[in-house]
């Protein structure tokens, strides 16, 4: 089920304060789940179904322009026929980039 018939179906439930626990088995979810998304819908309406690491970053990820220096590393000829791992090791000899980062 999308989060948008989640929506409609809590939004419904909201207004008319219908059955909880037909929404439930609609939803296959428990009451307590719906009492929850109860509150989130009546307090920020559709916006709660959003999930709030939407369009973040993970903290580990590496920079873009950190990543075109890696391949371009790797695809020049001082790494042609090395394996990843050699390769690895290569860079961080020449260059003292982290290979863990790699």
């Amino acid at each position: 089920m999308t989060e948008e018939n989640k929506y409609l179906i809590i939004k419904k439930l909201v207004e008319t304060n219908g059955n909880k626990k037909r929404a439930a088995v609609a939803l296959d979810l428990s009451e307590r789940q719906i009492y929850r998304l109860k509150k989130g819908v009546k307090a920020e309406g559709a916006a709660f179904f959003v999930h709030k690491n939407t369009n973040n970053k993970p903290s580990h990820t590496l920079d873009d322009d950190f990543k075109q220096k890696i391949i371009r590393f790797k695809n020049s000829d001082d790494y042609k026929g090395a394996n990843f791992s050699h390769s690895k090791d290569l860079i961080w000899d020449k260059y003292k980039i982290y290979s863990a980062l790699i």
